[in-house]
């Protein structure tokens, strides 16, 4: 299957943008491949705004997302590995969605060991309810 976190990251963004918001991401520029202005890095993490009226040349694609920004006047090219981007959200009332390390992997929960009891074999029972 392919991944499913660029296809939440598609979708929240156009919703953000359909209700009048400005979208943001928050990446973690740690994750290889990232490039962003280092200036503007701050505890390893870049918040960049993703409104279509502050940048240009916008792709989103299922492994990366890369588009041009101005930053103090001069246009910067980004790219951004999906595994990178942390969130997705509204500037104007933080609603979005966080994304944790086992999305990059796109992983099922590990699944839980079954119950003692339904390791034993036992014969089927019937007991008289009153």
């Amino acid at each position: 299957m392919t991944p499913l976190k660029p296809y939440l990251i598609r979708a929240l963004h156009q919703w953000i943008l359909d209700n009048g918001y400005t979208p943001y991401i928050l990446v973690d520029t740690n994750i290889e491949g990232v490039e962003v202005p280092t200036a503007y890095i701050s505890d390893d993490k870049i918040i960049l705004n993703t409104h279509p009226d502050a940048i240009s040349d916008w792709y989103l694609e299922n492994d990366s997302i890369s588009f041009s920004a101005r930053f103090s006047g001069k246009t910067e090219n980004l790219y951004v590995p999906i595994n990178a981007v942390l969130a997705t959200y509204a500037k104007e009332n933080g609603k979005g969605m966080m994304f944790d390390e086992r999305f990059e992997d796109d992983m099922p929960p590990e699944p839980s060991p079954p119950p003692v009891s339904a390791v034993k074999d036992k014969k089927p029972t019937l007991k008289i309810v009153k």
